[in-house]
């Protein structure tokens, strides 16, 4: 269904890999064993490129939600003749619970479809197409299901139906009546074997799953000011967005979905950006006790401290074990989304020198040291040599938060984001076991920087913090001078560059555009969710509650029946564009409901400091 709106899509996920959910009760999109997999189902991307669908004749779905504080899936579809319940999930190991969630995760999709009233006639077609839909599935019948075989691995289908089957499709229907239900369940298997399961099996498996999701929610989910639930909605995603073997956090789980539709801005985001991740695990701070923050530190030390000992840079970017090289190509086979061309794999910015990533990483550590405890020798020399990098380098051009693929440049943000790296390491200093020659130097670089922004930063042509020193364009990222505490939010220039960018940077529909300037690339794209936020946040910061609550409103009226949010919106249509579910939007929700319930309770969100 690759015309489909992205917002009929639903997530599940164990804590590996992803599947997206359509609303008529098709898996358009599963990577298996892990995020960035190539992928089994993409009819997302193309309708010739895989799905697993269980639908009703005659049926449509009329409500679905996910069971309360899980990423399982309820989809309640209605006939002429009765109603059916299906239910779906990924399943996690047995008896999982809290902070286990993912370590046992058994690469298998489950799927249940209940009668609950009347009977009703049930239609189940399995087109896997593995690698991105170029390898044959090979599909046999066998006993308790049908099995496809590709190169190195084997999908499995575990249930009690007769499928008839030609090459490379499945397919078998079923009348049920009331209390009668088929279980389902598609295994990868590394090997060319294995053991179908029970429907008691099925069953059991879903039961655990539910368990397990609302053993962590229990465990973790704290947040009860204004917007409770969509917080705690969000802080699933980022949990469902975590790989928990390494403790990486993927950016979205989906490649390709557009900025625009029909435009080239199509991107594979199932890769850990030490950017996004850090903010993640700062938002998670907020919706959901981040105790496996310190996995993703040892994770990117593991992964990054070699390079950044030899060549003093830190990569923006690693696959989810540590891998480096994300070189990207294009699948030509693959129509695209609505047509929006090319679908690519890997990510052509994992090169790309992005100073911020200091700050962002810094600022993470900063927070969640109550967390973190003993950093440790490989963590605590993570975070000194990124340090050291920020105060090396800052002076330098680089392509900034937005990635923009054409020539570097001294943006703002970028260095903005250098002297929160050197804010928090002084603060840090002593986990850091910094000695007071390296102290001093992060304070001395961190104020020639303050220096350097507030000289050339600001545009009395434009009225307003700009995106470049020597430019008089607006950009949405200097919305954060006041957010990580650079200036205070009663600054007179930080109100200034709120208002501009609230009256020169948005939509008609009051949401906001990252930036309107030349970037690289060919066309437009919509509105960007994640500035909205911060905007909100801004106007929280800054005592304009009234603003801020209609901005946030603003925002959040685009989330989908089931509180997600992709990237961006487009400007004509109020469509969802870009990568799905996206981490970013929903670490700025978090962030900046909780910055709103502060001000409405007459305290100040803290830029650093706990207000626990």
């Amino acid at each position: 269904m690759s015309h489909s709106p992205i917002a009929e899509y639903a997530l599940l996920s164990d804590c590996r890999s992803a599947a997206l959910v359509h609303r008529s009760g098709s898996v358009d999109w599963l990577c298996f064993p892990r995020f960035d997999s190539p992928s089994v189902f993409a009819r997302l991307l193309d309708d010739r490129a895989g799905h697993w669908s269980i639908s009703v004749a005659d049926g449509r779905a009329v409500r679905r939600r996910y069971l309360d504080g899980t990423l399982v899936l309820q989809t309640e579809f209605e006939s002429s003749s009765g109603r059916l319940v299906l239910t779906d999930a990924l399943a996690v190991g047995p008896n999982e619970r809290g902070h286990q969630l993912g370590q046992g995760s058994p690469h298998a999709l489950l799927r249940r479809a209940e009668c609950t009233a009347g009977t009703v006639e049930l239609t189940v077609e399995l087109a896997p197409r593995p690698g991105y839909g170029e390898e044959p599935a090979q599909l046999r019948a066998l006993n308790g299901g049908i099995a496809a075989g590709g190169p190195g691995s084997t999908l499995l289908l575990s249930s009690a139906l007769s499928f008839v089957t030609d090459a490379d499709v499945a397919a078998a229907a079923v009348t049920l009546r009331t209390g009668e239900s088929q279980a389902f369940a598609l295994h990868h298997l590394a090997g060319a074997s294995g053991a179908t399961w029970t429907a008691d099996e099925i069953v059991r498996r879903l039961d655990g799953t539910v368990a397990a999701w609302q053993s962590w929610s229990a465990a973790h989910q704290r947040y009860e000011g204004p917007w409770h639930e969509l917080v705690r909605r969000s802080g699933l995603v980022l949990q469902g967005l975590t790989y928990q073997p390494t403790g990486a956090i993927v950016a979205a789980p989906t490649t390709s979905l557009p900025e625009t539709v029909g435009g080239e801005r199509n991107w594979d985001y199932r890769y850990t950006w030490v950017r996004d991740a850090s903010l993640t695990l700062e938002a998670l701070w907020v919706a959901a006790c981040p105790d496996e923050a310190k996995d993703f530190f040892d994770f990117l030390a593991r992964a990054a401290l070699p390079q950044l000992e030899d060549e003093g840079r830190l990569q923006i970017m690693f696959a989810v074990t540590g891998e480096r090289d994300l070189t990207e190509r294009s699948l030509p086979h693959l129509g695209g989304w609505r047509g929006s061309r090319p679908v690519r794999v890997g990510n052509g910015a994992w090169n790309q020198r992005q100073l911020d990533v200091y700050g962002e990483l810094l600022s993470a550590a900063h927070r969640l040291r109550d967390q973190l405890g003993d950093l440790g020798p490989e963590v605590s020399g993570l975070l000194t040599d990124a340090a050291d990098a920020a105060a090396a380098s800052w002076r330098q051009p680089d392509h900034g938060i937005w990635e923009m693929r054409d020539a570097p440049r001294h943006f703002v943000h970028s260095k903005l984001l250098c002297w929160v790296a050197l804010d928090r390491a002084v603060e840090l200093a002593g986990a850091l076991g910094a000695n007071p020659a390296q102290v001093n130097r992060w304070r001395d670089e961190g104020d020639r920087i303050r220096e350097a922004i507030l000289a050339q930063g600001w545009s009395e042509r434009a009225g307003a913090f700009t995106q470049a020193f020597g430019s008089d364009a607006l950009d949405a990222s200097t919305l954060l001078i006041a957010i990580v505490g650079f200036l205070p939010a009663s600054d007179e220039r930080v109100r200034a560059t709120v208002n501009a960018v609230a009256e020169r940077l948005t939509d008609p529909r009051g949401l906001v555009y990252r930036y309107k300037t030349e970037d690289g690339l060919e066309g437009n794209e919509g509105s960007f969710l994640l500035c909205t936020f911060w905007l909100a946040r801004a106007l929280a910061l800054g005592g304009e509650v009234a603003r801020a609550r209609e901005t946030f409103e603003r925002a959040v009226a685009f989330a989908n029946d089931l509180g997600l949010l992709s990237e961006e919106v487009d400007d004509a249509t109020g469509e969802l564009l870009g990568n799905f579910p996206q981490a970013f939007s929903h670490v700025g929700l978090i962030n900046a409901a909780w910055a709103i319930a502060q001000a409405e309770a007459g305290e100040v969100a803290p830029t650093k400091e706990p207000l626990r």
